[in-house]
């Protein structure tokens, strides 16, 4: 497996210690006591995860006397979208925040917010491999991995054996097939959160994914290069896709993650057969079922290749989530961003079906059969491909994911899609 590697990251950086409010931001703490405090936020809300969190922190806190740790859990989209940028050029960042690769860390980079980690946990860097290549720039990292996966259908295969489906599809065309089987057992076939705008987006991703030879997806990250026909193409075959209404009614107002009715919600309760979605999607599928738990009958299988066009079949889509501390954090940010990514931590991490570890001998403690699928889907793609909102840049990624969303909602158009991500690339 070859991982894309993005020139792209945030980071942890020394700091001195400076005030700390109750969770809300501001950098650790150093009161008249000699106490520190760190600041923590993430994107654990459901599932197992906020408990994993928290018992992290307590543990650290027990080795560590004189430091304190006040983690948060915020919902993915605020956090990323809202919360993080609005802290750091307010100046009152957390000390350790959730960190992804792509155009938007390498401007954090660029603007100081975040810390070089190379002198401060070389062994931890060491530890992941090649999964921390795109949370670095120019050689320096700045944040690293906790987990990394692709993304892929997460399905009832209770409700696919009802509809006489004996296994999943392996092609695009099977995948045609199972939708309309699914229709006519009056089985909902796919369920998408396109009320959250990403989860819509990632469909165009995979047909762009799927259609755009190598050579095309390299030029669109190097030098922002649309120009191929395969990226019309991708929004082409998503209009033709949407047109035989694979998804839930309602499915644009839908949110992605949160309650019952999300989109996660309806595979969790049995109300819809297939969702797309990243590698992280047992957890929160397992958080929103009565008993908390992931169901049994919860399957997973990678996107099928589309025959005749000119993507790799055997590429899949991907990424995963960083940690990083803040310019302004205190050094036992370094030191707790250290105890997270210990094969101790990230063992437990697996053990939960919280997600897949970067920590390869983490691995082993993977329980949850479905997340071992994907990381043999991981295993044997030919490549990743990061999320393209996240590869390209905030400003070409909003542009993109705007017009995708248009082209869902009836009021855009394929073309619309590639003007807008050419029109983005060309104020950069």
């Amino acid at each position: 497996m070859r991982l894309v590697t993005l020139t792209a990251a945030t980071g942890l950086a020394l700091a001195s210690l400076t005030a700390c409010s109750s969770g809300d931001g501001g950098g650790g703490e150093g009161g008249g006591d000699g106490e520190v405090t760190i600041t923590w936020w993430h994107n654990g809300t459901t599932g197992p995860l906020p408990q994993v969190w928290e018992e992290v922190a307590q543990e650290f806190e027990a080795d560590h006397p004189g430091v304190n740790v006040e983690q948060t859990g915020y919902q993915n989209e605020e956090l990323q979208r809202t919360l993080i940028p609005n802290a750091l050029a307010a100046g009152d960042p957390p000390d350790l925040f959730q960190v992804w690769p792509g155009g938007e860390l390498r401007d954090q980079v660029e603007n100081g917010y975040l810390m070089p980690l190379d002198d401060e946990i070389p062994d931890t860097i060491e530890s992941v491999g090649a999964a921390v290549n795109p949370w670095q720039v120019d050689g320096e990292t700045y944040a690293i991995p906790f987990t990394f996966g692709i993304e892929g259908f997460w399905y009832n295969t209770d409700l696919f054996e009802q509809a006489g489906i004996d296994a999943p599809p392996e092609t695009f065309d099977e995948l045609l097939d199972v939708v309309e089987q699914l229709k006519d057992a009056g089985i909902t076939p796919i369920a998408v959160g396109a009320g959250d705008k990403w989860p819509a987006a990632h469909w165009w991703y995979q047909f762009a994914l799927k259609s755009c030879s190598p050579e095309a997806l390299e030029a669109a990250e190097a030098e922002s290069d649309f120009s191929d026909d395969c990226w019309v193409e991708a929004g082409e075959q998503l209009e033709e896709f949407l047109a035989i209404e694979p998804f839930q009614e309602g499915f644009l107002g839908t949110p992605a993650q949160q309650g019952a009715g999300s989109s996660a919600g309806l595979i969790a309760n049995g109300q819809a057969a297939m969702e797309l979605m990243g590698h992280w999607n047992a957890g929160v599928i397992g958080g929103l079922t009565a008993d908390q738990q992931v169901p049994e009958f919860l399957g997973w299988f990678p996107f099928p290749g589309i025959e005749g066009a000119a993507g790799d079949p055997t590429a899949a889509l991907g990424g995963g989530d960083g940690y990083g501390c803040s310019s302004e954090a205190p050094p036992e940010c370094a030191e707790l961003l250290e105890y997270i990514m210990s094969e101790e931590v990230q063992a437990k991490f697996a053990a939960s079906g919280s997600g897949i570890p970067t920590v390869p001998a983490a691995t082993e403690s993977l329980e949850d059969e479905n997340l071992k699928a994907v990381a043999d889907g991981l295993a044997e793609a030919s490549f990743v491909q990061l999320w393209f909102d996240t590869a390209f840049g905030t400003t070409v990624g909003n542009a993109m994911n705007e017009g995708i969303t248009n082209l869902f909602g009836g009021s855009g158009s394929p073309e619309d899609i590639v003007t807008k991500m050419q029109d983005a690339a060309a104020t950069q």
